[in-house]
């Protein structure tokens, strides 16, 4: 049996390790730095974000992480970090069943506007949200700073 749920305590690990399993599959497993236990403290503790996860047999599949952000056009906002279900169990709806958990979850909330980030090399996910008729916006650049 495959089920969503909201990420609780203890999950940590698991949503780590799939993590680290994106970061592999975007060509950059060497770029995390985040730690279960940091990861822990801003899920639950800080609760600076928020987690849904994918389980089957009591193991986590798949998780959405997410957070509200602010847009002074628009208002209040949702973005979604990062979206990400283990490679055998794509194409069975697993994935378009959490993605829609989040945007409900963004309409219940009642936001403005849902934003997220795709990698322009990565066709299957760019087929993914054509099919959700997103809209996918090639003008916007993204700055970044890192610290330490």
């Amino acid at each position: 049996m495959i089920y969503t749920r909201p990420a609780q305590e203890g999950d940590e690990v698991a949503i780590m390790s799939l993590i680290h399993a994106l970061a592999e599959y975007e060509k950059a497993p060497n770029e995390v730095v985040n730690s279960a236990p940091d990861l822990k403290k801003h899920l639950f503790e800080e609760k600076i974000c928020e987690a849904i996860v994918v389980v089957q047999n009591d193991t986590i599949i798949g998780f959405a992480l997410y957070y509200t952000n602010y847009s002074t056009w628009k208002g209040k906002c949702l973005y979604l970090e990062d979206f990400f279900v283990l490679p055998e169990y794509r194409g069975t709806g697993i994935g378009s069943q959490l993605f829609d958990e989040v945007v409900q979850i963004a309409k219940d909330r009642k936001v403005k506007r849902m934003d997220w980030q795709v990698l322009d090399w990565n066709e299957p996910a760019l087929n993914f949200y054509k099919k959700k008729n997103a809209i996918l916006d090639p003008e916007w650049i993204n700055g970044r700073f890192f610290f330490d």
